[in-house]
């Protein structure tokens, strides 16, 4: 192993652990649930993506035993050389009906998703306008096009800002396209984009929009359709990502629009083309979750009841959850050493909630992440919501 190499790595992580930006992930030993096994200890799990609880549904599990049986394991392939699958085609079929749109493309991530389209429909040609508060995949699937998008240049217009928007837009016309690109929700402060003020600048200025809803899928609009649907926007955003890894349970993420766009992806999206296909049972639990969301309203209720009881509380108890308005409900700290001691001390209590640090939020705006979810029963809130407090206490009066 080379000396130097190691040398410097091992520098950059004493670093990290000296500006409390450090992380080790803790090893999950049962199903995703509301309470958990974790490292050894039972807690309850405020830090997972499991929204409607769909990762361990009697009727996805079972759909993916049987799919084992009958298509195995793995897809053998990628997908244009002969790894994609009827069941493959049968889920994207799924999802275009879902969001109402023409066709689907699956992707082995959302990240995955971003990183193969945003590429492949801008040239140097293009310029890309963005939220500041876009969050990792989105930032570095804009990177690796060959478009303008430097907040330097003028081209990221301050969070939901649309007087800012405009103004961008009014300055931008000589390019050949533009890209206006945000989150549906904001995955570090659970609030939503103006989609439906963004949608009508787009149609002014001669933009075409491209929605992340990594964390609106199944979590708003019609049995979870997203942000589009949730707006009434349908037909008129040209581009939405989804992601198959959170509210539906599995892993994966799709691009959904036009039948030009799913067909320009299979002939020019680098990770469609060079990342094996899905697994079989993968495709066919999620089409089995779909059906759970399109048939059963319960679950989501559950994950909305759970989330106005959880912010309700955690608002009357003093906490500042930052306008949340999404399950995905931060609770503000600000220093991140502090953070990263509230996180241990939840922990020490039996609630598993991560702090966010520096760079996935800004410097000095660290807060724990904080998602309530079908699968938790009042009893897990109530349990978390008196550690929240118990842990404040101790942190404003570390000698008691």
């Amino acid at each position: 192993m080379n000396a130097e190499l190691q040398g410097w790595l091992g520098g950059q992580l004493e670093t990290l652990r000296d500006q409390n930006l450090y992380k080790k992930p803790r090893i999950l030993e049962s199903p995703a649930g509301g309470r958990v096994m974790m490292d050894g200890k039972e807690v309850v799990n405020l830090s997972s993506n499991n929204y409607l609880g769909l990762a361990n549904h009697p009727k996805v599990r079972q759909t993916a035993l049987e799919a084992i049986e009958k298509w195995g394991v793995g897809a053998g392939a990628v997908r244009w050389i002969g790894g994609t699958m009827s069941v493959h085609d049968e889920l994207e079929e799924r999802l275009a009906k879902f969001k109402k749109v023409e066709s689907v493309l699956a992707f082995t991530s959302g990240f995955t998703a971003n990183s193969g389209c945003i590429p492949a429909v801008l040239t140097d040609k293009d310029v890309v306008i963005s939220d500041e508060l876009n969050h990792a995949s989105i930032i570095d699937g804009v990177r690796l096009s060959p478009a303008r998008y430097k907040k330097s240049e003028g081209f990221v217009f301050g969070h939901k800002d649309m007087g800012q928007l405009e103004e961008i837009l009014t300055k931008t016309q000589n390019f050949e396209k533009r890209m206006i690109i945000t989150d549906g929700v904001f995955s570090m402060d659970g609030d939503i984009a103006p989609l439906p003020a963004i949608v009508e600048l787009a149609e002014k200025y001669n933009a075409f929009v491209m929605v992340d809803d990594a964390h609106a899928s199944g979590v708003l609009g019609k049995n979870g359709a997203g942000t589009a649907s949730h707006f009434d926007l349908y037909g008129r955003v040209d581009i939405q990502l989804g992601t198959l890894s959170k509210a539906l349970g599995a892993v994966g993420g799709y691009i959904a629009g036009s039948k030009n766009l799913k067909e320009w992806l299979i002939n020019r999206g680098r990770p469609y083309l060079f990342s094996t296909a899905l697994p079989p049972m993968v495709a066919a639990a999620l089409i089995a979750a779909l059906n759970v969301m399109e048939n059963d309203p319960e679950p989501m209720k559950r994950l909305w009841d759970n989330t106005r009881w959880w912010k309700n509380a955690l608002n009357e108890a003093g906490f500042d959850t930052m306008g949340s308005e999404t399950p995905i409900t931060p609770v503000y700290v600000g220093d991140e050493g502090e953070a990263q001691a509230m996180e241990r001390m939840l922990w020490d209590e039996g609630v598993y909630a991560l702090s966010i640090v520096f760079p996935t939020v800004g410097r000095g705006k660290a807060r724990i992440r904080t998602m309530p979810s079908a699968a938790h029963t009042q009893e897990d809130l109530e349990f978390a919501l008196d550690a929240f407090k118990r842990v404040r206490d101790r942190l404003s009066n570390p000698v008691a």
